[in-house]
């Protein structure tokens, strides 16, 4: 194999597989080549990774040591992303009754969702999260590519018991948005009990799902390692939990005047 068709293929393994250590051998006997060879296209794939802002190649010396890829995304384009965010949301043509917001084509939009993913998965990725956590439904796809980006799996709180998921454990629990009480369930099979997980959803009002996502990650013995959430109203002040990441905070709607108050969180990292 050509060098320039084997810095391709390691790039393309090394990124398709965030955080996962490869050593050097696994390259060697793949690509039939020398180490120091694999050396060099590996510094190669480094240089090409940062020069397009995809994140870095870090390097694990000693015996048990290899390379690895690590996610990032620059202060530039974090800004950019949220104001993106904001553009979509300013939309006259999104007011709903009741001062909501139309937002599933953006939540389910696969170029949106990653870019606020790439956020979530630099702000966390030192956290030491097992799992990536969220609630049905709208919250799925921006947990899930978080989740990849990071190189761990999802559980998927339901809302309702499903017979597939075999033995639950479910709690009451009142939202943000309403004091109705309503209910949600996690399977005992979704994570190693002792393990860590981060919270990550779409929404936000008054921190009730939220609240109770983390209440319930606690009967299965999993410790709460961060919480992300792209959108956050900000009525009503008092949240039913303090801490957490928000990407944009939504203001006030207007559905006489069409118009949606929306500003960008400078504080995320």
């Amino acid at each position: 194999m050509k060098r320039s068709h084997r810095v391709g293929a390691i790039c393309q393994l090394l990124t398709e597989s965030p955080h996962k250590v490869f050593n050097l051998k696994y390259f060697c006997d793949k690509f039939s080549a020398a180490k120091s060879s694999i050396s060099e296209d590996i510094s190669a794939v480094a240089a090409a990774v940062r020069a397009n802002g995809l994140g870095y190649i870090e390097t694990m010396p000693g015996a048990a040591g290899g390379v690895k890829y690590v996610p990032d995304i620059s202060l530039e384009k974090v800004r950019q992303i949220q104001e993106d965010l904001c553009r979509l949301l300013r939309e006259k043509n999104r007011i709903l009754g009741g001062g909501f917001l139309y937002t599933s084509d953006i939540m389910y939009n696969p170029t949106i969702v990653k870019g606020m993913a790439q956020i979530f998965a630099k702000k966390f990725r030192s956290s030491g999260a097992n799992y990536v956590a969220t609630i049905e439904t709208k919250g799925i796809p921006v947990a899930f590519m978080t989740a990849q980006l990071l190189n761990i799996p999802v559980i998927v709180v339901r809302r309702e018991t499903k017979i597939s998921e075999g033995a639950t454990v479910s709690i009451n629990y009142f939202p943000g948005s309403s004091e109705r009480l309503q209910k949600m369930s996690i399977s005992k099979r979704a994570a190693v009990p002792g393990s860590k997980a981060l919270i990550i959803d779409d929404f936000m009002r008054g921190g009730g799902s939220i609240k109770g996502i983390a209440e319930i990650l606690s009967e299965v013995d999993i410790e709460v390692a961060g919480v992300g959430v792209a959108i956050v109203n900000v009525e009503p002040r008092n949240k039913k939990v303090s801490d957490y990441v928000p990407i944009v905070y939504l203001g006030t709607v207007d559905e006489y005047d069409r118009t949606v108050e929306v500003t960008t969180n400078f504080q995320i990292f």
